[in-house]
């Protein structure tokens, strides 16, 4: 890793709702000094060329490669993570070899339409590959005092947020205090590791 030390924080996001628990991780990261948050997005299957519409920038292997650690956040489909984010890591099998994300911090977060439509099997689903990268999993401990009194989303397994049906409901408080505080753990982890033993 070459200059400013920064989390990469990667989602995927169709309907705005992943994505607005990435801009929450990010301001997260952005509290702890000396690091910086990333955000990066991955490209839809079916408009690879297209750029979000937000204006995020697509993700590299690059991004991955260079990151102090990062923060991964899929909707959840089926019960698992969406097919474009499966896809990035999946093509990630250069820096498995490399060993490059060995040691580094990670977390997860997702959405989901129904309340019980499958966060946590999702958050599972995206640590798996990051397990087999040598990444080292940070959770949501229950000291998050949001954590204990959440009525939609959040698990100590990584950030959730329930969207509803129709995916109209907006992040609530808890669930954008949960989300900062996973970005803020996986950074704090980082500058742990980052400083000289």
């Amino acid at each position: 890793m070459t200059g400013e030390p920064y989390i990469l924080v990667l989602y995927y996001s169709r309907e705005g709702a992943t994505a607005a628990m990435a801009r929450q991780v990010a301001r997260g990261v952005e509290c702890v000094s000396g690091i910086e948050a990333r955000l990066r997005t991955v490209s839809s299957l079916s408009a690879a060329d297209t750029a979000p519409e937000d204006g995020v920038l697509h993700a590299t292997q690059e991004d991955l490669k260079g990151s102090a650690g990062l923060v991964l956040g899929s909707p959840t489909r089926f019960g698992n993570m969406a097919a474009p984010m499966k896809q990035f890591l999946d093509e990630s099998s250069a820096l498995w070899l490399q060993g490059a994300l060995i040691d580094r911090p990670a977390g997860v977060f997702t959405s989901t339409s129904s309340l019980h439509g499958g966060q946590e099997t999702t958050l599972i689903s995206m640590m798996l590959p990051l397990i087999h990268h040598g990444m080292v999993m940070v959770g949501v401990p229950y000291s998050v005092p949001e954590l204990r009194a959440t009525e939609a989303g959040g698990t100590p397994y990584g950030a959730s947020h329930w969207s509803t049906e129709a995916g109209d409901r907006p992040l609530d408080d808890r669930e954008s205090a949960i989300c900062r505080a996973l970005g803020k753990r996986v950074a704090e982890w980082a500058m742990r590791a980052l400083r000289p033993h």
